[in-house]
């Protein structure tokens, strides 16, 4: 897992405890670090966010440990899985980092109990479906994270690790989604087969797929990656840019946790969509959907700058249409503004390069009032070669971000293929950001989200997991208790919330959120600071009639404090624009930034955010020019609004 970008947000709350339950796996780490470093580092500590540690090392294992809790609640096994961790230094200059790296010990082929025969099963898995250790004298994983991420200058710019678990990491990294993530790898979440070649992996020098592979289905040939392609269409299939993806039967259920994608809707002379980068600038198509006919722009510059735009366009000469340019040349914002100036509704720019999946367009520009949207090499070709164009720029109703029309999720398929990276990850186009994705970023989903589907498609969970494996995530406030479940299997049935108090009998109080397989949310608003209450999850078969109920967790609700915005620490500002806030509860927050025109430059989700106070960075990944700015701090129906001056 690598960090580009930004940070995480937290996955698990502070103070949540994974009881063992029926079915669930033991996960043992074994400590691979030598005396004094990484696991046994004595360095003393305070303990922090949750973490109760009180040395360097054992707050690292500690998380680590912690994580590997969430994961046995969620997955049944009867035997144990060994991880076999350390700390080591690994890639990191002052802009990237590998965060951590794992690999799968034994491979398993055609054990009795195999599902799918001649298929490579990572040893954990196998194990599992087996229901005893194939390989005793092997760990099932080893699982190493960059020990260099300790605050020196050269590595990310002096940022470091973060040990609590409440999400607090400020201009830290968070370890615990790190450790989610690697640990996911060694269960299941990977290929052997070499992507960048399209040979398969190798168990006593015979060439098996894996079973992954039985899921990867590329939509240029047909085929899935372990029937139906050869070497070279795989390889293919790797730098294909989003024709690889996920159609295993669990996760295209689950989809629908997805957010809707931007998109490039063509209307004629052919009905078909086209997924977009947004604009950094101009309006957002979550705004209104822009709908017109689409003209090449021609700025008389001699070729190749012809179609660039980068020149001063006839006013008028534009009215009413959507421009299509070429990337080159100028900046995204004299391009866009050139093409209002002569009276665009929109404009699509084509890029010049090969390149996927489509990014935005970066700059600022408050005086540009029209939508713009960037498109690839291949599809700006495909636009430009149809004739009548008409589209409709769009947040669309049906497509989400992520995954394609049937449900299929993307798997990441850049070209260039990336070592490590490729094939094994989510793409990165969807929303929510998911822990399967190849870097960590600012709007990582709390929880291992989708991935539980995938878990279920390899063969995790089968109809003998229980309905409720393990409760997660719980936020208390004064405006009410917010709790994830997480489902083991599927359940075509009916679910309802329920809550007591002290003696009380259990009262029904309404049906959860369902966010698709595996992650149900519990809601309550009707509490009072100071109270505590008991709830649970209760689901009715439709085609059994079996009830069935979660575990009981119990919460109580602290005294709420206050709602503030503190604004920005210096003020003026430099290029960190470092933001201090206090939120008093649990219901949804954001905090934007925006410039003197109104428009807004940067927005982050805090939902999920505990009670209290916290730190976020809004001049990350920004190139602010100087001058007066205003951060805007939403809770439920409270907004706090800040000035800010930045000044390089």
């Amino acid at each position: 897992m690598r960090i580009a970008n930004g940070l995480a947000a937290s996955i698990f709350a502070l103070g949540l405890v994974l009881a063992p339950v029926a079915n669930s796996a033991t996960i043992v780490i074994l400590n691979n670090d030598g005396a004094g470093e990484g696991f046994n580092d004595p360095t003393p500590v305070a303990p922090v966010g949750g973490n109760p540690m009180t040395t360097l090392g054992a707050q690292r294992l500690y998380v680590f440990q912690y994580a590997a809790n969430i994961w046995g609640s969620l997955l049944p096994s009867a035997v144990t899985i060994n991880v076999r961790a350390m700390m080591d230094p690994q890639t990191c200059t002052a802009t990237a980092a590998t965060l951590g790296s794992t690999s799968v010990v034994g491979l398993a082929v055609n054990f009795p109990s195999f599902p799918y025969p001649n298929h490579i099963y990572p040893q954990a898995l196998a194990n599992r479906l087996e229901g005893t250790d194939l390989l005793p004298v092997n760990q099932d994983m080893n699982v190493t994270f960059n020990s260099a991420l300790n605050g020196a200058p050269t590595c990310l710019g002096g940022q470091g690790w973060y040990y609590g678990l409440d999400g607090n990491e400020g201009a830290n990294i968070e370890l615990l989604p790190v450790v989610i993530h690697e640990m996911a790898h060694g269960l299941g979440f990977s290929t052997t087969t070499n992507g960048s070649t399209g040979n398969y992996g190798t168990v006593s020098a015979v060439q098996y797929p894996n079973i992954y592979d039985h899921f990867l289905w590329d939509a240029g040939t047909g085929g899935h990656w372990d029937s139906g392609t050869t070497n070279v269409q795989r390889a293919a299939s790797a730098i294909s840019c989003g024709n690889l993806r996920w159609d295993g039967p669990s996760v295209v259920s689950a989809t629908g946790f997805l957010g809707p994608r931007p998109n490039l809707h063509v209307n004629s002379p052919v009905v078909t969509d086209f997924a977009v980068g947004e604009a950094a600038f101009g309006p957002l198509l979550s705004a209104g959907s822009v709908t017109g006919p689409v003209t090449l722009v021609n700025d008389g510059a001699a070729a190749p700058d012809l179609n660039d735009a980068c020149e001063a366009l006839a006013p008028g000469s534009l009215a009413g249409q959507i421009a299509l340019v070429t990337r080159g040349t100028c900046t995204f914002v004299v391009k866009v503004k050139n093409c209002q100036d002569a009276g665009a509704i929109a404009v699509i720019v084509a890029d010049n390069a090969a390149g996927c999946p489509p990014a935005g367009l970066g700059g600022a520009d408050p005086t540009i009032t029209i939508p713009a949207v960037r498109v690839t090499l291949p599809d700006g070709n495909a636009l430009k070669a149809m004739v009548g164009l008409n589209v409709t720029l769009e947040t669309s109703a049906t497509l989400k971000a992520g995954a394609d029309a049937s449900g299929r999720m993307l798997m990441y398929s850049p070209n260039p293929f990336a070592s490590g990276s490729s094939v094994s990850h989510w793409d990165v186009s969807a929303t929510p950001n998911l822990s399967q994705e190849p870097a960590i970023n600012t709007n990582l989903h709390d929880g291992v989200d989708i991935t539980i589907n995938q878990m279920s498609d390899i063969g995790w969970l089968d109809a003998a997991t229980p309905i409720f494996v393990a409760p997660g995530h719980i936020q208390a406030g004064s405006d009410g208790v917010r709790i994830e479940f997480y489902s083991g299997k599927a359940l075509d049935g009916t679910w309802t919330s329920y809550r007591r108090i002290g003696s009380d009998e259990w009262a029904a109080i309404g049906a959860p959120e369902i966010l698709g397989r595996g992650v149900l949310i519990l809601k309550d608003s009707n509490v009072v600071p100071g109270g505590t209450y008991e709830y649970r999850l209760g689901a009715i078969d439709n085609t059994t009639g079996e009830q069935s109920f979660s575990e009981i967790v119990t919460v109580t609700v602290p005294v709420a404090t206050t709602f503030a915005l503190e604004g920005a620490v210096p003020n003026p500002a430099g290029k960190n624009l470092r933001i201090a806030y206090t939120l008093g509860g649990v219901s949804s927050s954001r905090i934007a930034l925006y410039n003197v025109a109104g428009r807004i430059i940067k927005s982050v989700d805090l939902t999920g955010r505990g009670v209290g106070r916290h730190t976020i960075d809004l001049g990350e990944g920004l190139s602010l020019a100087s001058g007066r700015y205003f951060v805007k701090l939403v809770q439920g129906d409270k907004v706090l609004v800040k000035p800010v001056v930045v000044a390089e």
